[in-house]
């Protein structure tokens, strides 16, 4: 297990009993992983769907993660919460993540209408971060969805988070995450890039919308270029 684990300022009692919890929660971290599989398979089906109706892919990727023990640990410690199985399934609904990087802004919102009306999806929240972006410039639109998973005896639901972003969202989030938390950088220049950020996730926001109207104009030539058949 990574030593970070045992570099958190927490009793040596708290860290024990979370150790003897995480060893007994592998079958619901295999919940989790069978609840990723259950979210990818329905954006692969959609996109599938949608090169079949429109002749394009509206999904560029999808990339899927499941949290691990340390960052677990870290956000229950934060948030007061036991460490115990229980609690983790209650109180977490990131612990699962599935990441769809589309090719423009309009796939994204059109991916999320296509899992509100899926019968077996429960949506608890919806975060729209491209229309209301964060202070520091991040967007992406973040769903927390419940679905079920079919065990041999059960079914039983789950929580997943999906985050939908365009590539250039993507990019940006991926630099931003490598200057801020992987602390690879000296800590006295991580400040003079937060103003630089901001003005390139406003740039890559323009870009998107740019690309978006540049789509739009094309479809609607070749709308009116069609030969009538009548």
């Amino acid at each position: 297990m990574n030593n970070e684990l045992f570099n958190l300022n927490i009793s040596p009692e708290l860290r024990l009993e979370f150790l003897k919890s995480i060893s007994k929660a592998k079958e619901l971290m295999a919940y989790y992983e069978c609840a990723i599989m259950e979210v990818e398979t329905k954006f692969k089906v959609l996109n599938k769907q949608f090169s079949l109706m429109a002749d394009r892919n509206p999904i560029d990727s999808i990339q899927s993660r499941l949290k691990s023990p340390e960052s677990i640990l870290n956000k229950m410690i934060k948030r007061n919460l036991p460490l115990t199985i229980e609690a983790i399934e209650e109180n977490l609904t990131d612990i699962a993540g599935v990441r769809v990087i589309c090719s423009f802004l309009e796939d994204i919102y059109t991916l999320k209408k296509a899992i509100e009306k899926q019968d077996d999806i429960k949506v608890l929240m919806i975060k729209d971060y491209i229309k209301n972006p964060k202070p520091n410039g991040y967007r992406s639109l973040h769903m927390i969805v419940e679905i079920p998973i079919f065990l041999l005896n059960e079914k039983r639901p789950m929580k997943v988070e999906i985050q939908l972003r365009t590539i250039a969202m993507q990019t940006w989030a991926s630099l931003e995450h490598q200057i801020f938390y992987k602390k690879i950088y000296p800590e006295d220049i991580i400040p003079l890039y937060k103003a630089k950020l901001l003005e390139a996730a406003n740039i890559s926001y323009e870009l998107d919308r740019k690309m978006q109207d540049i789509k739009k104009e094309t479809e609607q030539k070749i709308i009116l270029c069609e030969p009538d058949l009548d």
